[in-house]
């Protein structure tokens, strides 16, 4: 039926029901604004103006006692019983009035006055939804969390370490919450039509940070050169330059040409990706190097190589070696004649740059390397399944390629590598009763090497890591030499994990106010484990009392600076990061500093850079470059930042990121001050990880050549430091030239960057003519 007077707000179907239908009506149809209708045909008009009580309508029989009573009290009384000639309704309203949900009574819903309101002479009210208040009192919490955040933020670099980091908990914590909220907040606005001021924390800037970007601005399949490189995210050395680059030619008034090139980060790459790697199609496989020759590589390669990198368990394959080289009838498979010609292939490079090629074999490194390539690459075994030699083979052949400057092809044959181990499930714990613990340890081995590695080329190419931190529980390696591992101590650690866990967790019990120097004694571990009748504490306690420094333990600690440093590619250059503010992410470095400064006061004395003994200086020198990469690569956001700053690209960077941009370019000094003041190519390849020592150096590089050129002011101290650093830097990559084809790409790229852009520094070395 129709109405005679008004018509109805929403042509609703009839229905029956109760008044109390009304509040479930609501949620039924979700808020939808009322369109305005036209009058004309549907009876006379009417006026929705609330009405005085003047010249409002008389009302029925028996109100004058409802209108005395108005006054006493303060709920509205509207009269149940209205002529139903008046009015009349054809179904449910989306929305009741106030005064009619309050007493319970069928409303009308016509806008601004509805029917019962209207005749009562009373003011009506359409109140906010039950969304609406919610999505009201969202946005009010949500402004109560900022400003606490903001205060929490402000307070934390004022705080100490352990202080700042329960902060940092918290308000991780919090970030969790809150984004539950939004998403909750978002549904709610969603189903609702308006909700003034109902707004959540907006996200910031993409170029709010400077630490990661979410997007590309190249052509990576333009050409070849730039296939070459590929993408190079904000966390290499290269990104670095290039930034740096673009800076110095925006603020230089001299018009440049205009090409391709210029505008590519593949006009700063140093690396060798560009240049094929003439593999030897007919190398005969099944030949071998001298026995002098071969015991030369593989006494060069567990010397130099495995401490760092023990992908190979060294007593099993020591003993098939000499077994191979002793009996004649012995036809091992090719995967192992695989790993054995890549052991030979990486030894032979470093032999051949550090005797100059007069060894015998040493110049056989390509010939090597080939023949590991045709026995495990080369046919179908990358379609076969893999195995756990399979695993190490193309681990190492990742590491050959790195060491001779071929990045790209290196992060992408590790990550084949990676892969194959997942498949194999070394990323886990193994519980397995059939394998022995000692191969259960090797395995573990394998993973971890693998993970350095990954994480390493990561950094050095700006790319997201082939690993995922989520799904691994691989137990960290135990810091005992693999020649002890048949050591009844020893094999009681692997085999009992809760034991292991004990033991692992006690070398982190000196804190950071804790000596670096002061050992953990059976005493002090007894101490910090109360429940020593267990049988787990006791092997716990046993291993840790027979602990001296040894190259493993050296990779223990090679291990947990990696993860500190996987931590700091996650939380300061993954593309998400773009969207914070850069209150966050000074937040993260705070914490991540403290992290690398805590690392550094649990280090060993054994390994200490500058205190360490001359039996573990091949160690002391890793840790002391990955050390330095690390904490470069935490502050190179506030650098990054004070640099736009100087050449008025950006807002002021405050006097945190000033700061961390000052610790920046001091750990860029104190990695530089690392090498020997001349430029010596023996301590490289004797001392230093050769495999990778362009990328330290860049690094430090060209975080020094910013604050020449950027940051500091001519005549002051800062600046003659910053010039004596460069111009070492420049000198021991124009030495390293005479060996390694990239490290003078690196030269060229620094000399032409500094002589078009300040020539009167005359930077130049004692090599520079013979490069040029």
């Amino acid at each position: 039926m129709s109405d005679n007077i008004r018509p109805p707000p929403f042509p609703y179907p009839a229905y029956t029901s109760s008044s109390s239908d009304v509040q479930e009506n609501e949620s039924k149809y979700g808020g939808w604004p009322l369109p305005p209708y036209s009058h004309s045909s549907c009876g006379p008009p009417a006026s929705y103006e609330s009405l005085p009580p003047s010249v409002a309508e008389p009302p029925a029989a028996g109100s004058s006692r409802v209108s005395e009573d108005r006054n006493l009290n303060s709920k509205v009384a509207i009269p149940r019983s209205v002529s139903s000639g008046n009015w009349t309704s054809s179904g449910r309203v989306s929305r009741a009035c106030e005064n009619c949900r309050e007493q319970k009574a069928k409303c009308t819903g016509h806008r601004p006055s509805c029917q019962r309101c209207q005749e009562a002479g009373i003011r009506c009210s359409y109140g906010d939804r039950k969304r609406e208040k919610m999505a009201k009192q969202l946005s009010d919490l949500t402004s109560q969390v900022q400003v606490y955040e903001a205060l929490f933020r402000e307070l934390a670099p004022k705080l100490d370490f352990e202080t700042a980091h329960y902060v940092e908990q918290i308000l991780t914590d919090q970030r969790d919450d809150i984004e539950h909220l939004s998403s909750l907040q978002a549904s709610v606005v969603s189903s609702t039509s308006t909700v003034p001021d109902a707004t959540f924390v907006s996200n910031p800037s993409p170029c709010s940070s400077l630490a990661a970007f979410d997007y590309t601005n190249e052509d990576f399949n333009r050409d070849e050169k730039i296939q070459a490189m590929g993408f190079v995210g904000e966390h290499s050395e290269i990104a670095w330059l290039y930034r740096l680059k673009r800076l110095l030619e925006r603020s230089n008034s001299t018009p440049l040409r205009e090409n391709w090139d210029r505008h590519s980060v593949s006009s700063v790459n140093f690396f060798l990706d560009d240049s094929d790697i003439p593999v030897i199609n007919d190398v005969d496989p099944s030949q071998r190097p001298p026995l002098t020759v071969a015991d030369q590589l593989v006494d060069s390669y567990f010397q130099a190589v495995h401490p760092s990198f023990p992908i190979v368990g060294k007593m099993i394959f020591l003993a098939q070696y000499k077994s191979f080289y002793s009996a004649t009838f012995v036809r091992p498979g090719k995967r192992w004649l695989a790993i054995l010609n890549l052991i030979f292939a990486i030894a032979a490079k470093l032999t051949r740059d550090l005797h100059d090629g007069t060894n015998p074999g040493s110049d056989d490194s390509l010939v090597y390397f080939s023949r590991a390539w045709k026995l495990s690459m080369d046919d179908t075994p990358l379609l076969d399944h893999p195995n756990l030699q399979q695993v190490q083979v193309e681990g190492l052949t990742s590491f050959y390629l790195m060491s001779v400057g071929q990045v790209n092809r290196s992060w992408r044959i590790c990550g084949i590598s990676i892969h194959s181990a997942v498949t194999m499930g070394l990323n886990l714990r193994n519980e397995s009763n059939s394998i022995v613990h000692v191969s259960k340890e090797t395995r573990y081995r394998v993973w971890w090497s693998l993970y350095m590695l990954d994480n390493l080329l990561c950094v050095v190419t700006g790319r997201p890591p082939s690993t995922s931190d989520k799904f691994c529980n691989t137990p960290l390696p135990v810091p005992f030499r693999e020649e002890d591992f048949m050591d009844n101590k020893v094999v009681q650690l692997i085999a009992d994990h809760e034991a292991r866990i004990i033991f692992i967790n006690s070398l982190s019990l000196r804190g950071p106010g804790k000596s670096a120097e002061s050992p953990s004694t059976p005493e002090s571990f007894r101490s910090q484990l109360p429940n020593m009748s267990k049988h787990s504490d006791q092997i716990a306690a046993g291993a840790l009392e027979t602990l001296a420094p040894n190259t493993s333990l050296y990779f223990l600690y090679q291990v947990d600076l990696v993860l500190i440093m996987r931590e700091s590619v996650d939380l300061l250059y993954a593309p998400g990061v773009a969207r914070k503010s850069w209150r966050e992410i000074e937040m993260a470095i705070s914490t991540l500093n403290g992290k690398a400064e805590a690392w550094l006061s649990r280090l060993p004395a054994a390994f200490h850079f500058t205190q360490g003994t001359q039996t573990f200086k091949r160690q002391r020198a890793s840790l002391a470059f990955r050390f330095c990469s690390t904490k470069m690569l935490i502050a190179q956001p506030c650098l990054s930042r004070v640099s736009q700053q100087s050449s008025g690209n950006n807002d002021p960077p405050g006097n945190f990121c000033e700061t961390m941009a000052a610790i920046c370019v001091d750990i860029a000094g104190q990695m530089l001050d690392l090498l020997p003041d001349g430029p010596d190519l023996p301590w490289v390849y004797d001392v230093s990880p050769w495999w990778c020592i362009l990328h330290y150096l860049m690094q430090s590089t060209t975080v020094l050549i910013a604050e020449l050129l950027l940051m500091a002011k001519p005549g002051t101290p800062g600046y003659q430091r910053a010039l004596g650093q460069v111009s070492k830097a420049t000198s021991w990559l124009a030495e390293m030239s005479a060996k390694d084809p990239a490290s003078q790409r690196a030269w060229l790229v620094c000399k032409e960057l500094i002589s078009k852009h300040a020539p009167e520094l005359g930077v130049t070395s004692p090599a520079d003519h013979d490069k040029t």
